[in-house]
């Protein structure tokens, strides 16, 4: 025995290791693997590569942090969401990975665009919201019947297009309010209304 307490004989590199050093197995009678945890994650990669696939080399991290496969970074947990079904709790990419990656995605599904090209429209147009001329431009407009991509505005003029229904003859009562052409429907019988000409 040792001080960590019960001891097992790994059945690869026949070396007495203690049962922290296995994982675990429920249908063995000690609950135990046959192998050691190293002797295992080396059968797994040769197993991998003899079907012409490729195995991540292990990195060591310190307590507390973990790399990011897809930023090759090491950060600490808060920098990562939890996963409850992971291994670690972790999800699989830092929290700035995610945005980066969530930012494509929804211009890609939702727009059927990518970054660049958004930037080129950007670009195209000096950088500003094309109507207020004031703003910069971050938020991608488009027709909610044919899904065209229209321009970038920012969000106070794409808000209040999106407000108006994309609707042209409801913008252009709402510019004729604001310059005091004001109108008001008239009554002609009960819910129902005459619009002035």
């Amino acid at each position: 025995m040792s001080e960590f307490g019960v001891e097992k004989k790994c059945s690869a590199c026949q070396q007495r290791l203690p049962a922290s050093a296995f994982a675990a197995n429920r249908s063995r009678p000690d609950g135990l693997q046959a192998n050691c945890r190293e002797c295992a994650a080396e059968y797994y990669k040769r197993r991998q590569e003899a079907r012409g696939k490729t195995v991540r080399e292990k990195v060591d991290v310190a307590e507390g942090c973990k790399l990011c496969r897809t930023c090759g970074e090491i950060k600490p947990h808060s920098e990562w969401h939890r996963n409850a079904t992971a291994s670690d709790g972790l999800s699989t990419r830092c929290k700035a990975c995610r945005v980066v990656q969530g930012r494509e995605g929804h211009l890609r599904r939702q727009y059927g665009m990518t970054e660049a090209e958004r930037d080129e429209i950007i670009a195209s147009q000096m950088g500003i919201c094309v109507i207020c001329l004031n703003a910069p431009a971050v938020h991608v407009d488009h027709c909610h019947q044919t899904g065209r991509v229209r321009g970038v505005l920012c969000f106070n003029c794409n808000s209040a297009i999106g407000k108006l229904g994309d609707d042209p003859d409801t913008l252009r009562r709402a510019i004729a309010y604001l310059e005091g052409n004001a109108w008001k429907p008239t009554l002609v019988a009960q819910g129902v209304y005459q619009l002035p000409s």
